[in-house]
């Protein structure tokens, strides 16, 4: 008996430490069914998938599996946007085809663009936005289906080719919102010219703008001085951001050297050719630049001289000015090529005669512009050439001279005839126009001034916006 005693209690031990185990274990257990347990979503979640590859294999029946946007996006093909830059000598097509397009739907494309654009105005370093469909299986390594091209020819507007429901292509163009601004800056002059506009915020185009205007009475190495100053108001094409997106022309625009104030307005007379005339009315336009290169500097004058390649003294029958290679060549005043090639020692060379009085020639030419040969016509301005090192040239340099009679002369001191001058009708309207920028520039007086591009005036130019909400009509 003492045996079977001892047995009972030992069984009696375990029944006890069982039932102590599964009431701790219930606990677990359910949680983990609760936690596997398929949820409201549970068609849409791990578990369909699994039972849906369990249907499909034949195990079991299972209701359809409902297919969500997500997995109906993830079936469509993806688009790819690439963005390609314009190098020199490419071609929209042989741009596109390097993005990933099909040559026929390239061709296409261009020919919608046309509508709109010419592609052969494509400028290098413009950037061209491709969109293409990814590539399906079984199509050309790296080509997608063409869907859109967009580039921006100007900052005033957006170019888009677009293909529509029926795979044709469309092209559209979008005209960018910018704000139009007169804007003024003041600068004082201490070392040089170029560092002052620097620092009171004027554009390098619009220096480059002031260079020109005054190049027919200013020799900007020997006559500026510390203390002089200058006063400019131009138009500014402005982003939403605030951001400065263009420069435009200059409205008026102020010299004071050594105590003498050139001030110039820019105006339109009857005769349809803007110029800029000082407060009489008289224009600055002369016949002749004396100084057909901006921003370069004065390197050799006119008269004897030791030849640095010849090595003797002879007469140096221009003048030079020394500037980067590729600087642009303006022709100095409206005429006709004479000459446009090779010429000995000058190296590139073109010749330009304005009348029966006066010839220009230019010389050392790194390359004569395109268009620019013997008998064209060309204006005041115009680009014939970009400096260079061709012929006896020991440097990149313009080597520039002035024909007075078939005479070579000094171009910085010959007379040259005075432009036009305004009279009658012109002249009340230059008035009025003239009495206008002054307002202008009192109301910016050193900041952007907003104003009306909707509807200028019958001259076609900017009027100052009154208010907020003025269209300036």
């Amino acid at each position: 008996m003492p045996a079977n005693g001892n047995q009972n209690v030992f069984m009696r031990r375990i029944v006890r430490r069982g039932l102590l185990g599964v009431a701790v274990a219930a606990p677990l257990i359910g949680g983990l069914v609760v936690s596997a347990w398929p949820g409201p979503g549970w068609h849409s979640g791990p578990i369909a998938t699994d039972l849906d590859l369990e249907a499909r294999a034949g195990r079991f029946a299972t209701a359809p599996i409902i297919k969500t946007a997500a997995i109906e996006a993830a079936a469509r093909p993806a688009t790819i946007s690439r963005a390609v830059r314009v190098a020199r000598g490419d071609t929209l097509m042989a741009l596109l085809v390097r993005a990933g397009a099909e040559r026929a739907e390239a061709s296409e494309a261009i020919a919608a663009l046309r509508a709109v654009f010419d592609p052969r105005g494509l400028k290098p370093g413009q950037k061209i936005d491709v969109g293409l469909a990814a590539p399906l299986d079984g199509a050309a390594k790296g080509k997608g289906r063409l869907l859109s091209i967009g580039l921006r020819p100007s900052v005033e507007r957006d170019v888009r080719v677009i293909r529509g429901t029926d795979a044709a292509f469309v092209a559209k163009e979008i005209a960018r919102k910018l704000d139009r601004r007169a804007v003024a800056a003041i600068g004082r002059i201490e070392s040089n010219l170029s560092l002052a506009a620097q620092a009171a915020g004027l554009p390098r185009r619009t220096m480059a703008e002031l260079i020109r205007m005054y190049s027919f009475d200013v020799d900007f190495q020997r006559d500026l001085r510390g203390g002089d100053s200058f006063e400019v108001l131009y138009e500014g094409l402005y982003e939403q951001d605030g951001t400065l997106a263009k420069s435009g022309d200059i409205l008026y625009a102020a010299l004071t050297l050594s105590g003498q104030r050139l001030a110039l307005y820019r105006f339109t007379p009857k005769s349809g050719r803007t110029h800029y005339f000082d407060a009489k009315g008289r224009s600055v336009r002369k016949t002749l630049m004396r100084t057909p290169i901006d921003g370069a500097r004065l390197s050799s004058g006119f008269g004897m001289r030791r030849h640095p390649i010849l090595g003797y003294s002879r007469m140096h029958r221009g003048v030079d000015f020394a500037a980067p290679r590729g600087t642009p060549i303006y022709a100095a005043g409206d005429g006709r090529i004479e000459v446009a090639g090779r010429n000995g020692g000058y190296g590139r060379y073109v010749r330009i005669r304005h009348n029966s009085t006066y010839k220009t020639a230019y010389a050392h030419m790194s390359r004569i512009a395109k268009g620019v040969r013997k008998g064209k016509r060309v204006k005041q301005g115009q680009v014939i050439g970009y400096v260079g090192t061709t012929g006896r040239s020991t440097g990149p340099h313009l080597h520039y001279e002035v024909l007075v009679n078939g005479k070579q002369v000094n171009p910085r001191k010959v007379k040259l005839p005075s432009g036009e001058k305004l009279k009658s009708a012109d002249l009340t309207t230059f008035a009025a126009r003239r009495a206008e920028i002054d307002r202008m520039r009192a109301a910016a007086n050193g900041k952007a001034l907003m104003v009306s591009a909707a509807c200028p005036g019958a001259d076609g130019a900017l009027r100052p916006a009154s208010g907020p909400a003025d269209n300036g009509c």
